[in-house]
């Protein structure tokens, strides 16, 4: 394609179906095996609510390096095995004893 062609609506829904198959593919490879797909990262207000915490102690978490985060679009995701060891460590289960 040269610059003086222009693209169409069918191009772009061609790009958009190809687009989604590509990401169909993606997400398939890095599903475990059992197809039970639990995500690695969790979303900001998920781990609030799986914490019983506030906007604010979660940023502090994060700011404090406590749990690994990701932002993503505007979004902050966390991760769910930092979040699994810190919760055990608050209810004194850090695997000592």
């Amino acid at each position: 394609m040269n610059m003086s062609e222009e693209i169409t609506k069918e191009d772009l829904r061609q790009f958009g179906l190809q687009l989604v198959d590509n990401l169909r593919k993606v997400i398939q490879m890095a599903a475990p095996e059992n197809g039970q797909a639990e995500p690695e990262w969790l979303k900001s207000r998920l781990v609030r609510k799986m914490l019983d915490i506030s906007p604010g102690s979660l940023q502090n978490l994060r700011i404090t390096g406590k749990i690994r985060f990701r932002k993503v679009l505007g979004s902050y995701y966390y991760n769910k095995s930092d979040l699994q060891e810190l919760f055990n460590k608050a209810n004194g289960q850090n695997g000592n004893g």
